[in-house]
């Protein structure tokens, strides 16, 4: 039904002031689900789904 949806806030606006910061994606730079003090290269969700796709259909 039209005008019963309503909009989902951003998930990095709601609760930003607690838990650790966020390490940022190191393709695209955009915030990780991930705590800024884990070892590691991190990525975004989007980016964790584009690199299964790619190792998925690399032979």
């Amino acid at each position: 039904m039209p005008g019963t949806e309503e909009e989902q806030p951003n998930r990095t606006d709601e609760g930003a002031d607690s838990g650790p910061p966020l390490a940022d994606c190191v393709h695209c730079g955009e915030p990780t689900e991930y705590p800024a003090d884990r070892p590691g290269a991190l990525l975004c969700p989007h980016c964790e789904w584009l690199e299964a796709q790619r190792s998925a259909c690399s032979g």
